[in-house]
């Protein structure tokens, strides 16, 4: 097959224990999981269902790298993220039985433009802008399941230039990550190489040039990333 121009590589993640590579299929971002991130955000958790945006694959950037402050904003936001990483097929699958389908776990950052967000809420327009940015999924290496065991009192941080701004607990989420497994099958044929980032605890903030964030969450591989200038070089 000849294609016009050579297509992206696939993007992958490393896998602890493991020197096969986890390819990258979507990347599922749930909104407002955490009770008192909507209420900074002065909103309000959905407590009927969860929802969700989506971030595209290219969006994905490897842990320990050096990134740009990307253009198009000027209130850049980091969001500390326990992000799931899907290993089999699920299609309507009940809570009790998503399990089977999860492969692993790893350390997330959702970085947002908050001003470009807040202009889809102001406007009733999509997300896009603010989140499926180049660069703003940043994930460190994949925990499989069995060696991370249960989520139950695992902490979530984050700190920015060593100073602690995220702290939770995962037991704090308000869906659970088999409860957004299942809730998700029912609207998509969920398969291996899907990504569900599974929302941000309180603390969120922005960031500028030369920022060190490292998210740690106990027993996974903690996510590190240096904010570099903007493409152009100057301060946005």
């Amino acid at each position: 097959m000849t294609y016009l121009f050579t297509p992206a590589p696939v993007q992958s993640l490393p896998i602890i224990g493991n020197t096969r590579r986890y390819p990258i299929n979507r990347i599922f971002c749930v909104g407002r999981n955490y009770v008192a991130h909507a209420k900074e955000m002065g909103g309000e958790v959905d407590r009927e269902a969860p929802w969700y945006f989506n971030k595209s694959a290219v969006a994905f950037a490897a842990s320990g790298q050096t990134i740009p402050y990307p253009p198009g904003t000027q209130n850049y936001h980091y969001e500390m993220e326990l992000v799931v990483a899907l290993g089999a097929d699920a299609f309507q699958v009940e809570a009790d039985a998503a399990n089977a389908a999860i492969y692993g776990y790893a350390c997330g950052l959702d970085m947002t433009r908050r001003d470009r967000q807040q202009d889809g809420k102001d406007n009733r327009r999509p997300w896009d802008l603010g989140k499926d940015i180049e660069n703003g999924a940043i994930i460190a290496d994949i925990t499989p399941a069995a060696q991370f065991g249960k989520l139950s009192g695992k902490r979530i941080s984050l700190t920015q230039n060593g100073m602690l701004r995220q702290d939770a607990i995962l037991d704090d989420m308000v869906w659970s990550v088999e409860e957004i497994v299942s809730h998700l099958s029912r609207y998509y044929h969920l398969t291996a190489g899907d990504l569900i980032m599974t929302g941000t605890p309180a603390g969120v903030g922005p960031v500028q040039p030369g920022d060190d964030l490292v998210g740690r969450i106990s027993g996974l591989t903690q996510v590190q990333v240096t904010i570099g200038g903007s493409p152009q070089g100057r301060l946005p």
